[in-house]
């Protein structure tokens, strides 16, 4: 046996730890699995989070939607709280405007009549202006559909066609919500005269 093949203990405890380092160091399929699959689960989450963040998001405007039609009912019930009733006191006015056109003549007992008629019908429209309710009185006017109701044409040299020339009874406004249409008659478009003959030549 040579020298060079008797090593000292402490050089053969060196190279059994170099040896083992190296082991160590060498990559094992066991080893490069756990990499992958961190990368994963992070895709993972992030796609949780994305879905979260568009419920929450949807969920966000459905409450801010919610809210809005809410305080849009709450502003409509103080606003036409009193359509039902304000209705009711039309009739009212219809009467007394009726009263005072029919309380004509030189009597004196009419024209005391027909004077505090006109004072309550007064304080009635002064009443009902403070609720926001305004009438529709469209005489001379061109025929709007959604404001006026049609009861008859007539032809008119006058007025132009589709106008208003006569009222039966006044429309309503209450906060530019109809509470009824304006009756009126609206002017008619005149026949066209067929030529004369001697015109025709």
């Amino acid at each position: 046996m040579s020298q060079d093949d008797v090593l000292p203990e402490s050089a053969q405890i060196t190279e059994d730890h170099a040896a083992g380092a190296a082991e160590t160091l060498e990559p094992t399929p066991e080893t490069e699995r756990p990499a992958a699959a961190p990368t994963g689960a992070l895709a993972e989450a992030t796609r949780k989070a994305e879905e979260n963040w568009e419920k929450f998001v949807r969920a966000q405007a459905e409450m801010d939607n919610l809210r809005r039609r809410a305080e849009k009912d709450v502003q409509d019930a103080r606003k036409f709280a009193i359509e039902k009733f304000a209705r009711e006191l039309l009739t009212v006015v219809d009467s007394l405007e009726l009263g005072l056109q029919a309380a004509t003549g030189d009597n004196p007992e009419i024209g005391k009549l027909r004077e505090g008629m006109e004072l309550t019908l007064k304080q009635l429209l002064a009443a009902l202006e403070k609720a926001n309710v305004r009438p529709i009185d469209p005489e001379g006017e061109k025929f709007n559909p959604e404001l006026h109701q049609a009861m008859a044409m007539q032809p008119s040299d006058t007025a132009a066609p589709n106008t208003v020339i006569k009222v039966f009874q006044k429309g309503y406004l209450l906060n530019e919500r109809l509470l009824r249409p304006a009756m009126v008659v609206i002017a008619q478009a005149q026949p066209q005269a067929a030529p004369r003959i001697d015109e025709q030549a």
